[in-house]
């Protein structure tokens, strides 16, 4: 019992010190990009312009790390430092929404080898990417032409770091991790190494926080995964959201309930709900996030604040609006949430036609198909930003006798 306790406290010390590591990892991104990367900044911003585009990247970094709070997260600290504009992070953090539900869907091929099981498993995990579909499908066109997500987020985002007050010279979450991240770009003295070890230290804290509270949490939780928590779907979506508040994931949580229902625990109905508070309770990480790159900035009283630290909480209360949007499309009446779920259960017999099926549509739809949408447009816009390369001519090639430039009037590219 002694033991328990310890290993209880212990994991507590743990969140707390990945916490704070968390928090510096987002800061030293935000270091990075201030000097030489100014420029790489500014091909990614070009490169996110597309909505399009946006959703796809926003996708698959999500199906790569298997975590929209990791990918959020990520998303906020790069708008913060001013290398991905605002409205193209909108976009990115609404295909990161798609790109979570990954998870399930292979947690549910685990059943695969057991035809009635395999059906309500696959039909769980398709409920959350099935509603993340749809979500998107009738709220992307809207932002893109109206922009109300991005305007209800900016004020939002411009009061959270006001009434935070994380931009002052006082705040104690500057004075706690500015001395490490100056250390740490001291220590390393390379702005490239110090970005990719911000990413790394970001992304593995992250994973570590999730893995320590789902032993803290989740395990005690699991004995009352039952029919009584998901009686009503009040009930179930509060206990979505708050669970994933508890272990940072709305991965874990949702891959949870899939095996249940592949038992026939649990129904689509009772899930659908979960889900849609699965996805409000992940968007806390990338309030943190926010909370972190505005830490980074020292506003005296009297001076403007600088955009880049709002753009960062703007993104976060982003996330936070689209999922409280897809919630007030499909909670509140009954034969609109039931549409994902008819859904879901379509897509489960059609593929318990041929196993192949199953895995084809999850490369395709969260590999493949993203990888195609973004590669060119990434590309070129990198390509473009880079300057051509001239070359001296040897004197008295097609010039004249006084050394003057060729007679075309242009110097000699290379490739050319």
């Amino acid at each position: 019992m002694k033991n328990e306790k310890l290993q209880t406290l212990a994991k507590i010390f743990g969140v707390v010190a990945c916490l704070y590591l968390f928090l510096i990892g987002i800061g030293g991104m935000g270091a990075s990009f201030k000097g030489e990367f100014k420029d790489t900044a500014a091909r990614l911003l070009e490169a996110t312009s597309s909505p399009m585009v946006g959703l796809f990247i926003g996708i698959l970094a999500t199906t790569i790390v298997q975590s929209s709070s990791t990918t959020t997260s990520l998303i906020v600290g790069l708008v913060a430092a001013g290398a991905v504009d605002v409205g193209g992070a909108i976009f990115m953090v609404m295909g990161a929404n798609v790109g979570t539900t990954v998870t399930a869907k292979i947690v549910s091929l685990g059943h695969i080898t057991r035809k009635s099981e395999f059906r309500r498993a696959f039909a769980a995990s398709s409920v959350h990417d099935t509603f993340n579909l749809i979500t998107v499908a009738l709220v992307l066109p809207l932002e893109y032409s109206f922009h109300f997500i991005e305007r209800m987020a900016r004020y939002m985002g411009s009061m959270f770091i006001d009434v935070t007050g994380v931009t002052k010279p006082e705040n104690y979450l500057k004075k706690i991790t500015k001395p490490v991240i100056e250390w740490l770009g001291n220590t390393l003295d390379s702005e490239l190494w110090l970005l990719i070890v911000s990413v790394l230290i970001t992304f593995f804290m992250l994973f570590a926080i999730v893995k320590l509270l789902q032993s803290l949490v989740l395990k005690k939780l699991e004995s009352f995964f039952d029919a009584y928590l998901f009686r009503n779907a009040a009930i179930a979506f509060i206990v979505g959201m708050c669970l994933t508040v508890l272990v940072q994931s709305s991965s874990i949580t949702t891959s949870l309930i899939v095996p249940l229902a592949g038992a026939g625990v649990l129904r689509l109905p009772q899930i659908f709900p979960f889900t849609i508070g699965a996805n409000i309770g992940t968007t806390v990480t990338g309030l943190l996030a926010a909370l972190a790159a505005a830490s980074a900035v020292t506003v005296l009283p009297g001076e403007p604040m600088p955009k880049e630290v709002v753009a960062g909480a703007t993104v976060a209360f982003a996330h936070l609006l689209f999922n409280c949007a897809g919630a007030l499309i499909f909670l509140p009446f009954k034969p609109i949430r039931d549409l994902p779920v008819k859904f879901a259960e379509g897509l489960a017999e059609l593929c318990l036609r041929n196993r192949v099926i199953p895995v084809v549509f999850i490369v395709l739809v969260f590999y493949l198909i993203p990888i195609g949408v973004t590669w060119n447009t990434i590309a070129k816009a990198f390509k473009k930003g880079q300057a051509p390369v001239e070359q001296t001519l040897p004197s008295g090639i097609d010039a004249d006798a006084n050394g003057s430039k060729p007679k075309e009037g242009k110097a000699i590219q290379k490739g050319e």
